[in-house]
């Protein structure tokens, strides 16, 4: 066993490489070809997951070999860092840039939440996820004032300093003339925090809008429909012109509801970025689709999506199942043992008769 072991061990090190294949997975797993003595060889590399143990989170954000911030708003900062050795064993004759190449190598991608609230704690940290449905009345019973709470609190400080030029200027790729548009419908678009700002494939980008009457797709209207196909035809237009080798049909625009928050943006990514949970059934709901449904509804202009009922998932940490879905459920279920206990009253009283 150990001869096998060593054999398979000594293969990896012969391996000479000819050209990458593919890069998926945001980049975090890539396939080579190559040779071993000659032969064809394919090399797959993936990241591991992290370790779990407490030495070595404790330990990491001291040990990184190169961090540089991408930006900064309010309380959230992001970053790409390098935690490990140099990213080419290849020393050219020109040390300053084999230096600057070393630097710019960077194997992770970190946020950071400074000062988090127990808000940020419920929100990632693990816990289960129901799915649930959300109809009309108690959209406008429950959701709607959880909405607006959400946004008295001073959560979307950070939204509006983009909006209104305070922060994260040099990284608009598009935007109307702020506030000089007369029907209200001015918007930008940027990276999201999320992206490394250089794996096309990974690519995520963010559509806010400056008006503040729309907090979510529940906002929207059939009178909305021109903003809304206005506003995705812009923000494909940009991405294309500002990352060229980005097609059209490479893009995908999407809302989520639940959002993060309340305030209407719109996500724009590579349709090759791995579909998670956050694009998942639940969580994503398709602009075009979104645009489509307004566009067959009964009504006037004032018809919107507050009238459907939306189904999507929540976390078990999360308010809104605190608040209102877990207490309805546990409503429910009682009302549901109490008709059952009823009915087998009646029905132990007919047989007595």
């Amino acid at each position: 066993m150990s001869d096998v072991k060593a054999n398979a061990e000594a293969l990896v090190p012969k391996f000479k490489f000819e050209r990458q294949l593919n890069q998926d997975q945001a980049g975090r797993r890539t396939t080579l070809l190559g040779t071993i003595d000659s032969s064809p060889a394919l090399l797959i590399l993936e990241r591991a997951p992290f370790p779990s143990s407490t030495d070595y989170l404790s330990s990491a954000p001291l040990t990184l070999r190169t961090l540089k911030n991408l930006g900064a708003n309010d309380i959230y900062h992001w970053y790409m860092a390098s935690s490990g050795g140099s990213s080419s064993s290849t020393n050219s004759n020109d040390p300053e840039k084999d230096h600057d190449e070393q630097t710019d190598f960077s194997d992770l991608k970190i946020n950071l939440i400074y000062p988090c609230t127990p808000k940020h704690i419920a929100k990632y940290s693990r816990q289960l996820v129901r799915y649930v449905t959300e109809t009309p009345a108690l959209y406008q019973l429950h959701v709607r004032p959880y909405m607006q709470a959400q946004r008295e609190a001073g959560r979307l400080n950070w939204v509006f300093n983009i909006i209104e030029g305070r922060k994260e200027v040099e990284d608009v790729i598009y935007r109307t003339p702020f506030g000089q548009d007369a029907d209200d419908e001015g918007f930008l678009l940027l990276p999201d925090l999320n992206w490394d700002r250089k794996t096309l494939d990974a690519l995520h980008l963010l559509g806010l809008v400056e008006r503040r009457d729309l907090w979510s797709l529940r906002d929207l209207k059939k009178k909305h429909v021109p903003f809304l196909r206005h506003m995705k035809r812009k923000f494909v237009e940009a991405t294309t012109q500002v990352y060229p080798d980005i097609e059209e049909d490479q893009l995908k625009l999407y809302v989520h509801y639940q959002p993060t928050y309340y305030h209407f943006h719109i996500h724009i990514v590579h349709v090759q970025l791995e579909a998670g949970a956050t694009q998942a059934v639940g969580k994503a709901v398709g602009l075009d689709s979104i645009i489509e449904t307004l566009e067959v509804m009964e009504g006037d202009g004032e018809a919107g999506m507050e009238k459907l009922t939306m189904c999507y998932t929540l976390g078990e940490e999360s308010d809104l199942w605190k608040d209102v879905f877990g207490p309805l459920k546990k409503k429910k279920a009682k009302e549901q043992q109490r008709q059952q206990q009823q009915q087998q009253k009646e029905e132990g009283e007919k047989l007595k008769k």
